[in-house]
């Protein structure tokens, strides 16, 4: 989508941090981190919210997931833990309509998150 800020920036047109990149995935630093470690990883294909997705997006998920498990891994915060999370509507904190999961960590992390 045109207007989709998240699909602008896996395209390329618009400048980020990339730490990953493949044919149906990309991640990026967060400009707003929450955390030492954090960072998004978005589907290429644009998809709004979880809501939508549909029968047979479950191995793009799961990849989503990998990929998050992954990268905590190369940034050394596997083996202390980290947190996804996926946000779905307003109400929860998505503020970009174009799911995304959030790879946070490198400090301790509170529960309850908010």
């Amino acid at each position: 989508m045109q207007d989709c800020l998240f699909c602008r920036i896996a395209a390329g047109q618009i400048p980020s941090r990339g730490v990953y990149s493949d044919d149906e995935i990309f991640a990026f630093e967060d400009i707003n981190p929450q955390s030492p470690v954090h960072i998004l990883v978005i589907p290429r294909r644009h998809i709004a919210t979880l809501n939508d997705l549909a029968a047979g997006d479950e191995p793009l998920v799961g990849r989503l997931v990998r990929v998050a498990a992954t990268l905590a891994s190369e940034r050394g915060i596997a083996a202390g833990g980290y947190r996804l999370v996926l946000n779905c509507n307003a109400d929860a904190g998505q503020s970009v309509w174009h799911i995304h999961l959030h790879l946070l960590g490198g400090r301790t992390l509170k529960w309850p998150p908010g």
